[in-house]
């Protein structure tokens, strides 16, 4: 049985890509290990078809954790039992990944998730910026394979290295849709699920609740901003419509998001980043049927309008905003949107997204 070793610098748990590509290739009869961190409230994972491999490190965040991270991860990658594949998520575990794959003479698949040296965090960090934008500049044009989110992204890192990336869509497995039965009366649900960090618009719609009535705001997710986030909530004396469940197993997730009449992705173009981001929740919505208010910025904007699933707007003021939701919330107790939501949902399913992958995997000669 060939070996893979999947390496990724969070702790694994609720990385659906991460765990999507592991699945896969346990299916076609590879012997799967997937390598991150464990931290403090690392919650188990159960896959047994998996190995699974979480450092615990002494530094958790600086140059000194990515140092030692990858430091770490190529000691393990160059004493590992014949590999057949080594596959790298995101710049930050490139460096180990690269140098093992040269030495033990493997193949290596490149997986960035985002435009790594472009995220909120690092364009005002100048010199960090610069660091990892070195290593990027070092690594990428000598990759021969790689993959990425979307279209825009594979076409920046194009131009800037000459490396072809394949496209492969952050979407979830397909899921059996029951609608609702009739005359269920309760409050109406607005869902956020994802990282509580700067530029996600959830200080928008915060404040944008005040506005609302009868509806919910319920948030999936930690960050770096969370605490802000809970006292802009109690300084606006709005417990009582907003709710933090915090961090959430993707299998909890669903039937939460499944309950929920909106789905919002209101990301602030802050950097190239976020302008060309096709985060995963998007389609997780669309896979639970959940009509989606997304920020106008290409990539998101390209899925909702040309589906008919949402509305994208560039709507920043948050009466105005909430304006659009109430106008979203009404529209979808009357059906609105759902014959797109299905058609959207058949076709934006890892089912179908998978055979690019395999693709991948043929041309690496790993899979006949």
């Amino acid at each position: 049985m060939k070996r893979v070793y999947i390496s990724v610098i969070n702790d694994l748990a609720t990385d659906q890509r991460v765990g999507r590509v592991a699945k896969l290739l346990a299916e076609n009869k590879f012997d799967v290990t997937c390598i991150g961190r464990r931290l403090k409230k690392s919650p188990a994972l159960k896959n047994k078809t998996i190995k699974y491999r979480r450092y615990r490190m002494l530094f958790t965040g600086g140059p000194l954790f990515y140092a030692c991270f990858n430091m770490r991860l190529l000691t393990s990658l160059l004493f590992a039992k014949r590999p057949a594949l080594l596959i790298s998520n995101d710049l930050d575990t490139l460096p180990a990944n690269f140098i093992a794959s040269r030495i033990r003479k493997v193949p290596l698949i490149y997986d960035s998730h985002e435009l790594f040296t472009q995220v909120p965090e690092l364009i005002h960090r100048r010199t960090v910026q610069s660091v990892w934008k070195g290593i990027e500049s070092w690594l990428l044009p000598k990759l021969q394979y790689a993959v990425t989110v979307n279209y825009s992204i594979a076409t920046i890192y194009r131009r800037l290295y000459g490396t072809r990336f394949k496209v492969v869509r952050n979407v979830p497995e397909k899921l059996d849709y029951t609608p609702r039965e009739a005359g269920d009366v309760r409050k109406q649900t607005i869902i956020y699920q994802g990282a509580l960090n700067v530029g996600r618009g959830l200080e928008l719609m915060i404040d944008a609740m005040q506005y609302l009535e009868n509806v919910r705001f319920v948030v999936v997710g930690t960050g770096d901003i969370e605490k802000e986030l809970v006292l802009r909530m109690d300084q606006k004396e709005l417990g009582d419509r907003i709710e933090f469940k915090g961090r959430m197993m993707p299998e909890e997730i669903v039937p939460l998001t499944r309950s929920a009449d909106l789905g919002i992705s209101l990301e602030e173009d802050l950097g190239l980043n976020y302008r060309y981001a096709l985060p995963n929740k998007l389609f997780n919505y669309i896979q639970c049927r959940v009509p989606v208010l997304c920020s106008a910025l290409p990539e998101m904007s390209r899925i909702v309008d040309s589906y008919g699933i949402g509305i994208s707007s560039k709507e920043r003021d948050p009466e105005k905003l909430a304006g659009i939701v109430r106008y979203m919330l009404k529209e979808r107790s009357g059906g609105a949107w759902m014959g797109a939501l299905d058609k959207a949902a058949l076709e934006l399913c890892w089912e179908n997204e998978s055979a690019i992958y395999l693709e991948l995997l043929k041309d690496c000669g790993v899979l006949n």
